[in-house]
């Protein structure tokens, strides 16, 4: 028998809707995504760990649960708050239901609640804490305390990888372990035909033999996959990896990934960014990692009032005037006001609202962007960026 559930915010609003998923009472941060489908790579981005997800989209579900489409290798979220689940997937690629993972997993949440009054309370609020409870006897005084208490601390050690690891760069992505596989690439079946071909840039290998260390700040699979699809061997190492491992592992480009929380917790890893900013490596930043290289050299980030999460985004070309559909999940941004010219200027920005989405710095091989180009909406707008790293490095390697 379903339960009855509370989602109570910090302000005092209550939700009253269906417990779903883990049977267990959470406090976290309440965020957004304004996603239509993906419902399972928002779960499975660990840029979302301590965070618990309301997704706008008003049935989620509905797919299922395809375990080759997972981004990392569990759910990040501490919560999950839809308005309707579908527990009756209908998909041949289904695994089990949307109730049936966020059990396994230990996830938490609340459907049959409001989501459109929730987001629009987050819009004109900001975002805010909350707890999901199926205590109907809570004591909102004892509560609101900790509500206002609760805050994501530094979750960055918490998602990283615990110990490095090596992706061959191949089309047959089915033989590297570690990744979870949605974009797995399948030769033999390409040429015959069976299934749609894949951009001729992943065909191409245009990367073969480059050698790329990704530090792993709460990595997606999709940001290796990416690279090892182009022929690129990817070395992965731990968020707290001194940099002078990776410096003398001597690879031709360093990737930095995406992740969660505040960058400027990361005070050890910025330390690390900069010493790796002070090479002449050639350097990729996504999400958390550009904010964190923007922030070892000199600039500043602030939290935004609800931040950019979901996958339709449009974001600007700044050299070339070009618009670009995006994948975002970020609260916090570079604040270009305070930038130095003389070490980066904006490269992108956000068309809705104007906030930067990416820089280039002045004398370096370096680039960044807050939106991610391994994702899929557009759905491969922006993933020539991935080409753009491979000839920095290419040259870099030729100029050596």
């Amino acid at each position: 028998m379903s339960k009855k559930a509370f989602l109570i915010l910090e302000d005092g609003t209550v939700f009253t809707g269906t417990h779903i998923g883990a049977d267990k009472e959470i406090i976290s941060e309440i965020v957004f995504n304004t996603s239509m489908a993906g419902y399972l790579e928002v779960l499975t981005d660990p840029s979302y760990a301590g965070q618990a997800v309301c997704m706008t989209y008003p049935l989620i579900g509905n797919y299922g649960i395809c375990k080759d489409d997972c981004e990392s290798k569990r759910p990040w979220p501490d919560g999950f708050i839809v308005r309707e689940l579908s527990r009756i997937p209908s998909n041949f690629r289904c695994d089990l239901t949307i109730q049936e993972f966020l059990e396994e997993n230990d996830v938490p949440g609340i459907c049959g609640i409001d989501t459109r009054a929730l987001t629009k309370i987050l819009r004109e609020k900001g975002t805010m804490n909350g707890m999901i409870t199926t205590d109907e006897k809570y004591d909102f005084d004892k509560i609101q305390p900790k509500l206002k208490a609760y805050t994501t601390g530094k979750v960055v050690e918490k998602v990283t990888c615990a110990e490095k690891y090596e992706i061959k760069g191949t089309t047959d992505l089915s033989q590297n372990g570690p990744l979870s596989g949605s974009a797995r690439f399948d030769k033999a079946q390409y040429e015959a035909g069976v299934r749609e071909k894949k951009p001729a840039l992943v065909k191409e290998l245009n990367g073969k033999g480059l050698k790329v260390a990704l530090l792993d700040l709460g990595a997606k699979d999709n940001i290796a996959r990416s690279l090892a699809e182009r022929g690129c061997d990817v070395t992965v190492y731990p968020a707290l990896t001194p940099a002078q491992e990776i410096i003398d592992a001597a690879p031709d480009g360093i990737m930095l990934s995406n992740g969660p929380g505040d960058p400027k917790e990361c005070t050890s890893i910025i330390a690390e960014i900069q010493k790796l900013y002070d090479t002449e490596l050639p350097i990729f930043a996504i999400c958390l990692g550009h904010q964190l290289m923007a922030l070892a050299t000199g600039a500043d980030t602030h939290k935004m009032k609800y931040g950019h999460r979901g996958g339709n985004h449009p974001v600007k070309d700044l050299e070339t005037g070009r618009v670009y559909i995006s994948s975002q999940n970020h609260g916090y941004v570079v604040d270009t006001d305070k930038l130095n010219p003389a070490i980066a200027v904006p490269a992108f920005i956000n068309v809705n609202d104007g906030t930067n989405e990416g820089l280039s710095y002045t004398g370096k091989n370096i680039f960044t962007v807050q939106f991610h180009p391994e994702a899929c909406p557009g759905p491969q707008d922006s993933g020539y960026l991935f080409d753009r790293f491979i000839k920095m490095m290419k040259g870099e390697k030729e100029n050596a």
